[in-house]
């Protein structure tokens, strides 16, 4: 059984969304460093799908604080890692009326850095309410 330890929870993904299927993402990264501190949220995050790849948008990890003048700006675009038939899959899924592409967590799996990635239909403020 692989070793997991959470980083974060979008916990507002699962109030607003029905999440019918998870995908597990693997994520391009050089602030491994910041998430092992915690510094991250995933609130108001969303995946797009460009050009036969998967990006996580409005994803915030906080500089490391011993980096230096180099460090990444912390609302940038991230690539996703997926194989190409997933991606083309939730693609054609997405691009049906009402589903959308919203990261529900991230976590170390062994020592990588993995986001679930959860095909979501919005609620209705009527939804909400249980």
């Amino acid at each position: 059984m692989a070793n997991m330890k959470t980083i974060a929870q979008n916990k507002k993904a699962r109030h607003d969304y029905f999440v019918e299927e998870t995908y597990e993402a693997g994520i391009e990264l050089t602030e491994v460093k910041s998430l092992r501190a915690g510094r991250v949220n995933l609130k108001d995050s969303w995946c797009s799908i460009v050009d036969g790849e998967i990006f996580v948008n409005g994803m915030h990890i906080s500089p490391y604080e011993q980096g230096n003048i180099f460090n990444r700006d912390p609302m940038r675009v991230r690539r996703l890692l997926m194989h190409k038939k997933e991606i083309l899959k939730l693609y054609g899924t997405v691009k049906q009326t009402g589903y959308s592409l919203i990261p529900i967590s991230l976590y170390f799996k062994d020592s990588k850095v993995k986001l679930q990635v959860g095909l979501c239909k919005g609620k209705k403020l009527y939804d909400k309410r249980a």
